[in-house]
């Protein structure tokens, strides 16, 4: 099997511009590509996760990623697939997330030599002279075909400014200076990005000709990383210190039952054939599936050991009793005592299990709430410092939904 067909397989491809010639070079290893990461926070989350397993296959096979770091493009802001126009920035904290981006990029991509580039196109776009950019560039894009674009129809509706709209001439302009600069000749990027890869597609042709061939790729990534990459309590991201490794395997232990061979063959690097086979399992083998998912993505995001003190706290909560070590930890103290004691709406409370008293009770009233595999109806139970010493308790809210609670 191609590398191609590979991602056909596995489900990733989406739409091609140019599909026998883009096979011709990245089954060959002849293709310089590039993904696009607009420093929006400072931690990459798992829809950025999905297009960095695919940068890694790609450079496994032999093609050269370049990773581009959208430092200039932030500062605009990319209005695709929103309905409301994204805060601006300063540069001091746009800085900081490309700092904090090359950081975790590194564990999924060689950046040795030769092997692939990081780049931030806040280097030529901020440099720009409007004028110059108006004759250069915008003589090739056609408002029209702009404003029919995907990306720009949900703004329509509330108002597109001005500063949005120039979002994809930056980026057509973007994949023009890597062709010049570093002969990159593929874009790859989400289907909610397709107009604005076409774009630049166009404007590589039109200003260079048919001999300076350009092509993209559109990869379903943001549509299922936004699906995907949310829980309860917000975003699942790539920093252990935001979304923990424990939590991150619990992440993927849940995935739906609809999900979990999808996730498998996407953002896993097992065989096919040893992921078909697992299309033969139901029931409880599911969640065998789901076991080896987690266990897989979280040793390629945080390494092995991090991977196997999730996956033992993870049975520990599941099978009752074993190491709990490994779990989410909440810490109660004195602060947290009302009167000596602190009751169970406050325990949920402050573990960040229930955002309000009001919201902790309701679950205590309905029967999601248990300590050590034991359902707590009693919305006055209270616990003393005595109790909560020790090795202390797993306390426990619906399925999904539980840590260690110590006292200090």
């Amino acid at each position: 099997m191609t590398l191609y067909d590979e991602l056909v397989a596995r489900g990733l491809i989406a739409q091609v511009t140019d599909e026998e010639e883009i096979k011709e070079l990245i089954n060959n290893g002849k293709a310089t590509f590039y993904i696009g990461f607009d420093p929006t926070a400072d931690s990459l989350h798992v829809g950025h996760f999905m297009a960095l397993c695919l940068m890694k296959r790609l450079q496994m096979a032999g093609n050269k990623p370049i990773a581009l770091i959208g430092g200039g493009t932030a500062m605009i802001g990319d209005p695709s697939g929103r309905t409301d126009m994204r805060q601006m920035m300063t540069k001091e904290t746009i800085q900081h997330n490309c700092d904090c981006f090359k950081k975790q990029m590194s564990r999924f991509i060689d950046f040795g030599e030769g092997k692939a580039l990081m780049v931030n196109n806040a280097d030529w776009l901020l440099d720009l002279n409007y004028v110059e950019l108006l004759r250069d560039v915008g003589a090739h894009f056609s408002v029209n075909r702009m404003l029919s674009a995907e990306c720009y129809k949900q703004r329509m509706e509330k108002g597109l400014s001005f500063l949005e709209f120039n979002y994809m001439i930056m980026q057509s302009y973007d994949f023009l200076t890597l062709y010049q600069k570093y002969g990159c000749n593929m874009e790859f990027g989400g289907d909610d990005q397709w107009s604005n890869m076409l774009g630049g597609t166009r404007l590589i042709r039109a200003k260079l000709g048919k001999d300076a061939y350009a092509m993209t790729i559109n990869l379903l990534l943001n549509s299922e990383g936004k699906k995907m990459g949310k829980t309860q309590s917000g975003a699942v991201w790539l920093d252990p210190n935001k979304t923990s490794p424990f939590d991150f395997y619990q992440y993927w232990r849940n995935v739906a039952d609809a999900d979990v061979l999808k996730c498998l063959r996407m953002l896993t690097f097992l065989p096919l054939e040893q992921i078909d086979e697992m299309d033969k399992w139901e029931g409880s083998q599911l969640n065998r599936a789901k076991e080896i998912l987690a266990y897989e993505l979280t040793k390629l995001v945080h390494g092995e050991e991090e991977a196997k003190k999730a996956e033992e706290g993870a049975k520990a909560l599941f099978a009752g009793g074993g190491n709990t070590d490994h779990m989410p930890t909440a810490t109660i103290t004195e602060a947290d005592l009302r009167d000596g004691t602190i009751d169970i709406m406050g325990l949920l409370v402050a573990s960040e299990l229930s955002k309000t008293r009001s919201e902790a009770r309701r679950a205590v009233e309905q029967g999601g709430v248990s300590i050590d595999g034991e359902k707590i109806t009693d919305i006055k139970k209270t616990f003393t410092p005595d109790e909560l010493s020790g090795d202390g308790f797993v306390l426990k809210r619906g399925k999904k939904n539980f840590c260690k609670i110590l006292f200090s």
